[in-house]
């Protein structure tokens, strides 16, 4: 199976287009020959008609060209009349798409007013109850006659009146019938989607988009080069766009860096035609993201040119970190084999950070650039290696953009039959003045994480950050949000939307205060239980919004805690903590001067 023309080479999938709105009122085409599509999500409850019109304002004044808005009743779905035709009134025609799960009757009567509508495959038809169930092949089947009757009303209407559909499958919210038959997958999510996406066809109704979105970059990322193989496979008619999201990234720079390696490593790879990054703050921070991010892979992309064929070295659907040998790089320091894969900076770096940290301090520098036995070799070209226990890297000013020449290294030392441990940069132009922190920061992390996730490196070494603390933290944050290395509290936080029980940036800022010092647990925040427990499938503990001003505390998928007052919630979550051994107490913090 394949997912793009080329892993060394950039070159856009070809997709059909759809429209989303009238094209000469405001409205956007998703996929064909049109520049990717940013688009965001409200925060405000649907119910607010002021709120959600100021909010739309406010987020296509900052470049958004798609407006989301939760509908969960039939009610919210209705007032939807009442903000698209105030809009309209104020001169804002900006397509308007409703957010749909488990009530079917709410999507037909959003349909009537809005250009699009997502549903959710995992919850449209189905009720999530994390039953286990053997299906045989004729019960599957009658399932899914089930979920055509469901369906296949909204494709009608949709067809008549003109309106798109988001085929939107999210990791965290699988039906128990595809968990039971294909796993809490990509496989699985993937087949919820061709279930839906068939019934649309069957109604000759073609103007969809797919979406795959998952908390884990990893996943995200495995999971939407599994649907473009298996579209390939289906045939040149199913060239559907692509919709990219990692769900539930988060806030500051790990929601920022999450979402660079699952959104910018497959825009590298030529997939998605409209992105929406997902962060727990103010909606128009994330046109914000998009903007960036889509100016970064614009700059990797153009970079690309051909390579001699050669056969790539990971599997594109599968994650295994590349098998090295073992080897010391520093006094104390290995790297490959089962090592952790390491932090290296620049002898500047070095100077600055180095009497600063502490021996009790996880954040430091591992290895000094300039000090490295490494080999530096250009992989456009032959090269010559003396031995497996050689650390290699791309020579500086190689012609092509990081995320192929790594991945050209890789492969042609495959070919070579070697494995050496690698390396990775985040640039090779060391020439050009320093980028701005916000844009370092999603190229850094778009190259070094899709490098990571494809299951190649072994240790890295960020330079598009100038700042000698802001680097070595930048790295060590890139190594948490791909799941390689923990040295922090890990947080799965959703953006909030219309469902949200809570306030989700101020409940998150409550949670970390108390929980930030916690090494290597993972809390999922969720204000609401849609993609809740699902999405919290890795994590340690939840805390989900259960119903106004009421809270549910998880342990993994499973709730432990039922209606606790919220102004509780945060005490009897560290209580839970506790209560399963992951609790330390906090150490007083030392006063310490920020290294730049």
């Amino acid at each position: 199976m394949q997912y793009c023309t080329s892993p060394f080479l950039y070159q856009r999938r070809k997709t059909r287009p759809v429209v989303v709105g009238d094209l000469s009122r405001g409205g956007v085409i998703i996929g064909g020959d049109r520049p990717v599509v940013m688009q965001s999500m409200l925060t405000c409850d649907t119910m607010d008609t002021a709120a959600c019109v100021q909010q739309t304002l406010d987020l296509v004044a900052v470049g958004c060209q798609i407006v989301r808005i939760t509908a969960p009743t039939v009610k919210d779905a209705a007032n939807l009349e009442n903000i698209v035709r105030e809009l309209r009134a104020k001169g804002c025609h900006v397509p308007i798409v409703a957010d749909i799960h488990f009530k079917p009757e709410a999507a037909m009567e959003a349909a009537k007013w809005v250009e699009k509508v997502r549903v959710n495959p995992g919850n449209y038809a189905d009720s999530k109850k994390f039953a286990v169930k053997e299906y045989t092949d004729e019960q599957y089947a009658d399932e899914l006659l089930r979920i055509e009757e469901k369906f296949t009303p909204l494709v009608k209407l949709c067809k008549e009146l003109g309106r798109a559909i988001r085929i939107g499958t999210n990791h965290g919210s699988l039906s128990d019938r595809i968990m039971n038959r294909f796993g809490d997958s990509p496989l699985g999510m993937v087949e919820s989607a061709l279930e839906f996406a068939n019934i649309a066809r069957k109604n000759d109704f073609h103007s969809f988009v797919f979406s795959m979105k998952s908390s884990n970059p990893k996943v995200m990322i495995e999971c939407y080069r599994l649907l473009v193989a298996r579209l390939n496979e289906l045939g040149p008619d199913w060239n559907y766009p692509i919709h990219l999201g990692v769900t539930e990234a988060g806030e500051g720079e790990d929601g920022r860096i999450k979402s660079s390696i699952g959104i910018g490593s497959l825009l590298c790879d030529g997939l998605g035609d409209t992105i929406r990054v997902s962060l727990t703050e103010d909606s128009p921070n994330e046109i914000a993201v998009c903007r960036e991010l889509l100016g970064q892979v614009s700059f990797l992309a153009n970079r690309t040119r051909d390579v001699q064929p050669i056969a790539p070295s990971f599997d594109p659907f599968t994650y295994q970190r590349r098998t090295t040998p073992e080897i010391e790089i520093a006094d104390g320091i290995k790297v490959g084999g089962e090592q952790t894969v390491r932090v290296v900076v620049t002898r500047m770096t070095w100077d600055k950070v180095a009497p600063r940290i502490r021996v009790k301090d996880d954040v430091r520098p591992e290895a000094v650039y300039e000090d490295l036995n490494v080999q530096e070799v250009d992989p456009t070209t032959d090269f010559k290696i003396q031995c497996e226990t050689q650390l290699i890297t791309v020579v500086d000013g190689c012609a092509l953009p990081p995320i192929a020449a790594f991945r050209l290294l890789a492969a042609k030392l495959k070919h070579l039959g070697l494995n050496n441990p690698i390396l990775l940069k985040d640039t090779f132009d060391l020439a050009h003045p320093a980028l701005q922190p916000s844009v370092a920061l999603i190229r850094a992390a778009a190259v070094i994480g899709s490098l990571l996730a494809d299951g190649i490196g072994d240790a890295i070494l960020v330079r598009t950050e100038p700042g000698a603390g802001q680097s070595l933290r930048l790295a060590f944050n890139i190594l948490q949000a791909a799941g390689c290395r923990s040295f922090k509290t890990d947080y799965v936080a959703c953006p909030s939307c219309g469902r949200t029980l809570f306030n989700l940036q101020t409940v998150t800022a409550r949670i970390k205060a108390r929980t930030t010092h916690l090494k290597g647990v993972k809390i999922a925040i969720m204000g609401c239980i849609v993609n809740g427990p699902g999405e919290m499938a890795d994590a340690d503990f939840g805390y989900v919004g259960g119903a106004p001003g009421k809270i549910n505390l998880y342990v993994g998928k499973k709730a432990i805690k039922f209606n606790i007052p919220e102004g509780e919630a945060v005490d009897r979550l560290v209580d839970l903590i506790r209560d399963h051994g992951k609790w330390v107490e906090p150490e007083i913090a030392e006063p310490e001067l920020a290294v730049k």
